[in-house]
């Protein structure tokens, strides 16, 4: 007979897979074939840190694109805040 942890824990692991499976029906063959190749090859830590480094290099992109927007911004306010050049007449 199985004791409270580990039918806690069975269960755990049973929503791991559920949740898995749920994930793996929309995937494509490739997609499938990609993710098993990443399970057989590289560990559980390694996979953690693969993860948290392409999170960071999205952020890095968002803060990239981020300043481009602001200086945009900037631009297209000074343009707005009237003409950037002046007319003189020369007689």
């Amino acid at each position: 007979m199985a004791t409270q942890d580990e039918t806690e824990a069975l269960e755990q692991r049973i929503a791991q897979l559920e949740q898995r499976l749920r994930r793996t029906e929309t995937r494509t063959a490739a997609e499938t074939a990609f993710w098993a190749l990443m399970h057989n090859l590289f560990p559980d830590e390694a996979r953690k840190h693969l993860k948290a480094a392409g999170r960071e290099q999205l952020l890095a992109g968002r803060a990239y694109i981020d300043l481009w927007v602001k200086k945009l911004d900037e631009r297209n306010a000074e343009a707005a805040s009237g003409p950037r050049h002046e007319n003189i007449e020369v007689e």
